[in-house]
């Protein structure tokens, strides 16, 4: 394992202005994807009254969450293009089109009328602005962690790194926080017929705020490196599947772990507990928003946890936490008192934001930089499609077939199973280059010392 660079080499690469406008860059559009993917989540049973209104109401939540899930089907179409887009021509590009894809998608479910007002087309409609998120979402992720990542200094890459998921949380911070002032503010059937329309609007002046910031930014260094080398990929999917298959699968692994554990306790566990533990929207909302509001302060924590200490050992702690107290919690949840759904959805939260706090590096880490991008944007979408998008409706029909309240706690530790045997396989990453032998085969030029340690 190569050693971290000299602080003074990283500073010569990038200046501390830069590192700010990067984080900020790189954040707030993940802050922008999340706060609407979750006010769709939290507001799955009023959605479903306003398109599906002649369906009974497990049929119209279940129609709700499948529409959740086509729009994860077509991540890893979205992470094919933007992930390519991204090693080919840039990180910029990239995240200015995602971003963009986002707003407008956005704005189009904002004002789009209801059932009862365009009949079947309304429906219609609502998986469209699902799918054009759903592309956008596959580029997401793996062009702000490249980006992130590869403008962060080498000793301090985890905590660096972290800020994706910080703005990730935040998104869900605000979105929940939304969602609750709504059911204080409204009584139920103003936020049918008009008032869900609320949160999606006022989330498209911060994506236009958000391009334009990343319309202002530069490329990485190690990008803008490998431009220079001549040695940027031309078929980087190719690529990535012929040369590092075996960090793909290890990337599947880490984003298995990471998105089905984000899913169930920041999206479904708040339609959990409205519909099965029977608490009041309103305080189930206020619960979410709290959750995330620990993982803001986690998250940062953690990521720096594991510049200090490891990537591998921060992961395995939360692995196998999950594995051993997800179903102890969920069985504390199900007594339905205020003071044992706060403690358990608390500790779910926990283990959350260690393992987002870490994982985004890790993967990072794991890939060279011509195919860094694709890899893991295939690898984020897929498993997010297969596994995190159909969470909700799995979990949905499981509860409803069987009758046991628990069903949640075991899928967890299943995840977390999965979660312990990814760690393993995994190298340690921290201090490694970001700049790999297979970046290096065919450059014309010699890469200065500073980009061989990064």
């Amino acid at each position: 394992m190569s050693t971290p660079a000299p602080e003074h080499e990283i500073a010569d690469l990038v200046d501390k202005k830069s590192l700010r406008k990067s984080v900020v860059a790189g954040s707030i559009g993940v802050l922008v994807h999340w706060f609407d993917w979750a006010v769709y989540a939290y507001l799955a049973g009023t959605l479903a009254a306003v398109f599906f209104p002649e369906e009974s109401s497990t049929a119209g939540l279940l129609a709700t969450f499948a529409v959740f899930a086509v729009s994860f089907l077509v991540r890893p179409l979205g992470a094919i293009i933007f992930g390519r887009l991204g090693d080919r021509l840039g990180r910029k590009q990239t995240l200015s089109i995602v971003i963009l894809s986002m707003a407008i998608a956005t704005l189009v479910l904002g004002v789009l009328p209801g059932y009862d007002t365009i009949g079947i087309l309304a429906p219609i409609l609502l998986i469209v602005t699902r799918v054009v998120q759903g592309l956008a979402a596959g580029g997401e992720f793996g062009s702000a962690a490249a980006f992130l990542g590869e403008f962060s200094p080498a000793k301090r890459r985890g905590f660096g790194v972290s800020w994706l998921e910080f703005g990730s949380l935040l998104g869900f911070l605000l979105a929940s926080f939304v969602v609750y002032l709504l059911n204080v503010v409204f009584d139920p059937q103003q936020i049918v017929d008009w008032a869900w329309r609320i949160p999606f609007l006022i989330t498209v002046p911060l994506g236009f705020i958000g391009l334009y910031i990343r319309r202002k930014i530069e490329d990485t260094p190690e990008f803008e490196k490998l431009q220079e080398l001549e040695t940027v990929s031309h078929a980087p999917v190719k690529e990535v599947f012929q040369r590092n298959f075996k960090e793909f699968i290890q990337t599947c692994g880490m984003e298995i772990f990471m998105n089905v554990t984000f899913y169930v306790v920041l999206v479904y566990l708040l339609t959990y507990q409205e519909v099965y533990i029977g608490m009041d929207a309103g305080r189930a909302a206020l619960l979410s928003t709290l959750a995330s509001a620990l993982g803001l302060i986690i998250v940062p924590l953690a990521g720096i946890a594991s510049d200090r200490f490891g990537r591998k050992p921060v992961l395995m702690t939360a692995a196998i936490a999950q594995t051993v107290l997800s179903v102890p919690l969920f069985m504390l949840m199900s007594r339905g008192d205020a003071t044992s759904a706060f403690i358990s959805t608390l500790g779910l939260a926990l283990i959350l934001a260690i393992v987002l706090g870490t994982h985004a590096v890790t993967v990072v880490e794991l890939f060279p930089t011509r195919t860094r991008q694709t890899g893991l944007s295939i690898a984020y979408a897929v498993t997010a499609a297969l596994f995190a998008g159909t969470a909700p409706y799995v979990l949905t029909w499981l509860l409803d077939a069987t009758g046991n309240m628990l069903v949640p706690g075991w899928f967890l530790l299943a995840v977390g199973v999965v979660g312990i045997i990814t760690v393993v396989s995994i190298p340690e990453t921290r201090g490694t280059s970001l700049i790999k032998p297979q970046d290096l085969e065919t450059a014309t030029v010699e890469l200065p010392d500073a980009l061989r340690d990064r």
